[in-house]
């Protein structure tokens, strides 16, 4: 039989459980807290890695393998700022008439 886990990747909240998340990675992996927002990988509702979005900087426990778990936190957050600039980017005028005077 082959093992399934649920991979959950999403953005830390300031709740009491997701700032002990980061602190302990940041523990395990021997380095300071993450400084800002954060995306947070979980296997099987344990927090494994977290990515900081302003920095890029990675907090993960070492003592399992999370290398694809960074990974893949670093594909959500580059598609987190391509969406964003894409919402903030001027929009072209796609061929639009000018209104008629009445």
């Amino acid at each position: 039989m082959i093992p399934t886990y649920a991979i959950v990747i999403r953005p830390a909240t300031d709740s009491d459980h997701d700032q002990r998340a980061l602190s302990r990675l940041a523990a395990l992996d021997s380095r300071r807290r993450l400084r800002g927002p954060a995306l947070i990988a979980e296997v099987d509702g344990v927090a494994r890695a977290a990515l900081d979005l302003s920095d890029g900087s990675v907090a993960a426990d070492p003592f399992v393998p999370t290398a694809e778990l960074v990974e893949l936190l670093r594909v959500r957050a580059g598609s987190l700022t391509a969406t964003a600039r894409a919402c903030t980017a001027p929009r072209a005028r796609r061929g639009r008439l000018p209104a008629r005077a009445a």
